[in-house]
């Protein structure tokens, strides 16, 4: 059994109540919102492990709460969209949120996201790694450790979430070589990588904004045109 909160904020009851008894029996403590503003004011004095955001309320849009959450926390989040057009899910990610999952969904394949998301949370934010010894990787400026899930440029601190780490992670461990799309979705997600993802684009363009990279001509995360990506002065 678990002893991980997740806050779960959909104003549908129905919905929310359906994942909240799901969630429970896995041993998951839940805290349950049904508008942004509460959900708010929990997280200015709670830490949840993830948090699970639709993206409809009646106070505030999930992506702006999604935002707002990212503003001091780290911990994953999981959207919840009627839509499925691929801006909608491009502007979740772009936010700051680590997945998303289209209504009407199986309760099952909702879990089953959520200890991935959870996994890979602990083991690349919480220091729990497979690795005993410290990793830390610095590249022209960009420094970057494994061990306590620290990042920054030319000093700066760089505030990534679990994904965006893992995926810089990946790049500068590889640095030298092209990285494939396939190859970086599947070592970060753990899933099987189709050809119209666009998820991988979304945050490689987010971890370029946080890094102040340009986009015509990027110093560190490099695209080989119809290749990948490669990090560095290749």
């Amino acid at each position: 059994m678990t002893n991980e909160d997740i806050l779960i904020v959909d104003d549908e009851a129905a919905i929310a109540d359906l994942v909240e008894v799901y969630l429970k029996n896995d041993g998951y403590t839940v805290h349950k919102f049904y508008n942004a503003a509460e959900a708010l004011k929990y997280t200015q004095t709670a830490q949840p492990d993830l948090a699970i955001l639709d993206v409809m309320l009646p106070d505030m849009d999930g992506f702006t709460l999604c935002q707002k959450i990212r503003e001091n926390h780290l911990y994953p989040i999981i959207m919840l969209t009627a839509k499925i057009e691929d801006m909608d899910k491009i502007m979740g990610l772009t936010m700051g949120a680590d997945d998303y999952i289209t209504k009407p969904f199986n309760p099952l394949e909702l879990t089953a996201r959520v200890k991935t998301q959870l996994r890979r949370y602990k083991r690349y934010n919480k220091g729990e790694l497979l690795q005993k010894k410290p990793e830390e990787i610095e590249i022209n400026g960009l420094y970057i450790s494994k061990n306590n899930h620290q990042c920054s440029l030319y000093g700066e601190a760089l505030s990534l979430t679990p994904i965006e780490f893992s995926i810089l992670w990946y790049l500068c461990e590889h640095q030298g070589t092209v990285v494939s799309s396939e190859m970086l979705f599947e070592e970060v997600w753990g899933e099987r990588y189709i050809d119209s993802n666009n998820t991988i684009m979304t945050h490689i363009a987010r971890l370029r904004e946080k890094m102040h990279e340009r986009g015509r001509n990027p110093k560190f995360i490099k695209t080989v045109w119809g290749v990948g990506y490669t990090i560095g002065e290749k």
